[in-house]
């Protein structure tokens, strides 16, 4: 059974993929989702291979992008971010029924975006895991609002 948080990521996954064109190539309904676990990527263009991260969060006005936002798995962002790979970003902001989506683009991002969380205690079901938030402070006005 998905919990609160993968059906939100899920909805958003699936809203960017049926309302948003491919910002590379600007062809409609080619963005595809990955499979579940793929390490900083959800969607792929099926026509020319541009992959994006998704972020869905709730929140209480869909107008405005927040000043955070939940990542994903510390390990591999902080490797790609080495190698200066990022990947554009998709916000999904939802407010009951009504969603708006953002996106930010890879150049616009700066290591100072990411920062690490505490690790998981040890009780934890994944002990030691390491995640990290989206600190979208400096970038809030870069975001362009797509719906």
């Amino acid at each position: 059974m998905s919990t609160k948080r993968q059906v939100l990521g899920r909805f958003g996954e699936l809203t960017v993929a049926k309302h948003c064109q491919c910002p590379k190539c600007k062809r409609s309904q080619t963005l595809k989702r990955l499979p579940n676990n793929f390490k900083c990527a959800d969607l792929i263009c099926n026509f020319c291979g541009y992959l994006a991260q998704v972020k869905a969060t709730s929140v209480r006005s869909t107008d405005t992008v927040p000043r955070s936002v939940l990542g994903a798995a510390w390990g591999p962002q902080r490797d790609r971010m080495a190698a200066a790979i990022y990947f554009p970003l998709f916000l999904v902001l939802v407010a009951g029924k009504q969603y708006s989506i953002f996106y930010l683009s890879a150049d616009l991002q700066a290591p100072r975006m990411f920062k690490p969380r505490k690790p998981l205690s040890l009780t934890a079901r994944r002990a030691g895991w390491r995640g990290f938030i989206y600190d979208l402070t400096s970038v809030q006005q870069s975001f362009v609002r797509l719906k």
